[in-house]
């Protein structure tokens, strides 16, 4: 006998299960990728609860400067001509380390700080991350070493601040280096965008943050994104940038700082052409003829603006000089410390 024909119903029953089914693959794909976000952010949450001195490299030592306790690390003879170093984002004193061992042997004082809020330095309870404030502690950090002139070398971001201090106290200034400085000369009154918008809203910039800046999955690449030779890039350096990423509440501090990022230096007068242009500084600009970050056209600005700058170029390097090509690096900086101004021709 034959059996009965499955009914329509029985069909549209298998139909709709198979539509269903279909529907929730993407569906839960969906659901999967919109919580990663909220997993990086939980998982900073569970990383970041070492406090910095219990964790801090015992190379280095806190002293008090303008309102934070900045962790800083000393290398070179006490009685060396004194050299500051300041890094820039994401990065912290320890970045420096081949550098500082250059210019120790070369007879400098070195001395390489932790800008908050990176590295193991203290967050300000105000959460002021503006150049202006950044250079009072640069500036804090001379006055509790007892330093009354100083070589000021700035990386990156640390660029701003450190052209700031120079700016606020050129006295106290010898010579200037600043090393594919991100100083954002155009940028005073720009649109922030979509970065401002993110910064206006904490709990959501909070978890940019740990998707990215302290994420330690991402570091190497990040790294590698701002090199010429990903190469370079090599463990123990990825290492050295993800040491400090277990202080306690990193995220929330870097998160505070992103308004300095999406608009930075407001009212700072690194961003006024018309000082810069006073500036009587011996500076030298040391930069990466491959920089993407900083491209060469920002050194070439400053430059036509500096009285009494010259540049240094390293070809095949990106937008980390000492770290890419650490003897060229040192080749530019050592000479230009240790023996002064050279006047820029006309």
């Amino acid at each position: 006998m034959d059996e009965p024909a499955p009914s329509g119903r029985g069909r549209g029953c298998c139909c709709l299960g198979g539509c269903l089914g279909l529907t929730a693959i993407p569906l839960t794909l969906a659901v999967f990728v919109a919580a990663i976000p909220f997993g990086f952010r939980a998982w900073a949450e569970i990383r970041e609860v070492e406090l910095a001195s219990d964790i801090a490299p015992s190379s280095g030592r806190f002293i008090n400067a303008d309102d934070v306790a900045i962790y800083i690390q000393e290398t070179g003879p006490e009685d060396g001509r004194p050299v500051l170093l300041v890094h820039g984002t994401s990065a912290w004193s320890g970045t420096w380390r081949d550098t500082q061992k250059a210019l120790g042997k070369a007879g400098f004082r070195v001395i390489a700080m932790d800008l908050p809020p990176f590295g193991f330095s203290q967050r300000p309870d105000d959460a002021r991350y503006d150049r202006p404030k950044q250079a009072l502690r640069i500036l804090g950090v001379l006055d509790a070493l007892k330093i009354e002139r100083v070589r000021l070398v700035g990386h990156s971001f640390g660029g701003g601040p450190t052209l700031e201090a120079a700016l606020l106290a050129p006295e106290r200034v010898e010579r200037l280096v600043l090393v594919d400085a991100a100083i954002s000369l155009d940028s005073a009154g720009a649109d922030p965008g979509f970065a401002g918008t993110l910064a206006a809203m904490p709990w959501l910039r909070e978890t940019a943050v740990a998707c990215t800046f302290q994420n330690p999955l991402l570091t190497k690449k990040a790294v590698q994104s701002m090199i010429f030779d990903p190469s370079d890039a090599t463990d123990d350096r990825v290492e050295l940038y993800r040491a400090p990423f277990s202080v306690q509440d990193t995220t929330p501090a870097v998160g505070a700082w992103i308004p300095e990022l999406a608009a930075p230096g407001q009212n700072a007068w690194s961003l006024d052409k018309a000082r810069i242009r006073d500036l009587e500084i011996p500076t030298l600009l040391i930069w990466g003829r491959e920089d993407v970050i900083t491209p060469p056209e920002q050194a070439e600005q400053l430059d036509a603006l500096l009285p009494k700058s010259q540049i240094r170029w390293l070809d095949g390097v990106g937008h980390i000089p000492h770290i890419e090509d650490v003897p060229a690096f040192h080749r530019a900086l050592v000479p230009f410390l240790r023996k002064g101004e050279r006047r820029k021709k006309r």
